[in-house]
């Protein structure tokens, strides 16, 4: 039931994001608002969520998981109420920065109570599953929402989060144990965060989390007005293309979790470099000569996403257990940094987007690359990270 419990915030977070975008043009009639209204609502759940993460993370190493958890479902469920009942815009902006500012605890934390129960290698599996779950639901998201909001309205989207995060809720309440963590004392935000950045080989992974990261989300963001607008893809079948991204990583990730303790963790490192490189190829290839072919284009990013199954699923738990007692904080610097840098990129997409998919297959490339060269040095300094890791679990 914990494991359950733990997949339902997952989905809950996958869906949190994507489920209501297909309503957008309902939601414009509805509110009378102008398509930068609009995408305002993703933007203040984003600023939501930004803020939230950090807060979580610090005070989730203070006062236990489930308790954060519990609050941020508690404001979630009220962002999502706000939402449905309110006729202005402005107000349904207050909703969805509630729902931003609310989902970051479970999005965060929900690893944590696997990492605080099980051992690394135990946490490794699950790691994969629950990874299987999240991107399942964020493949399924867009599909979903897009049936909800043609039987239900815009509505119907919310009344799905609303009831999702009451079930989680119930279920973290009842079969999710509070781990009594050891004694901390309470710091400044600031001097919690400091400790961490202190870590070379936390830096180290937490760079090379960002930069495998960047690129999806760039292609993410800028591919409804590529695929939609410019290559002329129907919002039919936009679903299958961007959703056959996260729903590859799902499956592989599912598979993965049942062999990732029949290898040597760092020859399945090289491997997953060695896949980088080829999805690198690909999508310069693809910039240079295919930049109009959407099937070409969603298949070089195939590649690319393969190769974030080994590493994601290896090292974060790992990253996790360097400083056992940090967990929270460094859960929201992952996500909080991965955030930051993937709206500047997205920013600099924007800024040289032409129509195709030339200048953004350029600019992703630039940091798959940038991460192909971080994962050699973290693959050269295997046996140091190994070491800091038993000196971490000893202490």
């Amino acid at each position: 039931m914990i494991l359950l419990t733990v997949m339902l915030m997952d989905i809950l977070t996958g869906m949190e994001f994507d489920l209501f975008v297909p309503a957008f043009p309902q939601l414009t009639n509805y509110f009378h608002a102008t398509p930068f209204g609009i995408e305002l609502s993703l933007s203040v759940n984003f600023i939501g969520y930004c803020i939230g993460l950090f807060i979580a993370g610090e005070l989730a190493d203070c006062y236990g998981r489930k308790f954060i958890i519990l609050s941020g479902l508690m404001i979630f469920i009220l962002g999502s109420i706000v939402c449905l009942m309110t006729n202005s815009y402005n107000i349904f902006l207050c909703g969805r920065f509630l729902q931003g500012f609310g989902i970051a605890a479970p999005s965060i934390l929900s690893f944590l109570i696997i990492a605080d129960l099980y051992t690394i290698k135990k946490q490794q599996f699950l790691m994969a599953m629950l990874n299987a779950s999240l991107n399942t639901a964020a493949a399924l998201a867009p599909v979903i929402g897009s049936y909800i909001t043609l039987y239900f309205h815009w509505q119907g989207n919310f009344i799905t989060l609303l009831s999702l995060g009451i079930i989680v809720f119930l279920m973290t309440l009842f079969f999710v144990p509070h781990v009594k963590l050891s004694a901390l004392e309470m710091k400044t935000i600031v001097q919690g965060y400091v400790e961490i950045f202190r870590s070379k080989t936390l830096l180290l992974l937490m760079i090379y989390f960002t930069l495998t990261f960047v690129p999806y989300w760039i292609f993410v963001g800028i591919s409804p007005l590529l695929y939609m607008k410019d290559l002329g893809v129907s919002l039919k079948h936009f679903g299958y293309y961007q959703g056959s991204l996260a729903l590859v990583f799902a499956f592989g990730s599912l598979l993965f979790g049942f062999i990732i303790h029949r290898f040597n963790h760092k020859k399945l490192l090289s491997i997953a470099n060695q896949i980088f490189i080829l999805s690198l190829l690909a999508i310069l290839y693809v910039s240079i000569w295919n930049g109009h072919n959407a099937l070409f284009i969603t298949i070089a990013f195939i590649l690319f996403v393969i190769g974030q199954i080994i590493p994601g699923n290896i090292l974060y738990p790992l990253y996790l257990n360097l400083m056992p007692d940090a967990k929270g904080r460094l859960t929201a610097l992952i996500q909080g940094g991965r955030l930051i840098f993937a709206s500047i990129g997205l920013q600099v997409a924007g800024l040289f987007y032409d129509g195709s998919f030339r200048n953004i297959g350029f600019i992703v490339s630039s940091v798959i690359l940038m991460g192909i060269f971080v994962m050699v040095y973290i693959i050269r300094q295997w046996n140091l990270i190994n070491d800091a890791k038993a000196a971490s679990i000893n202490q």
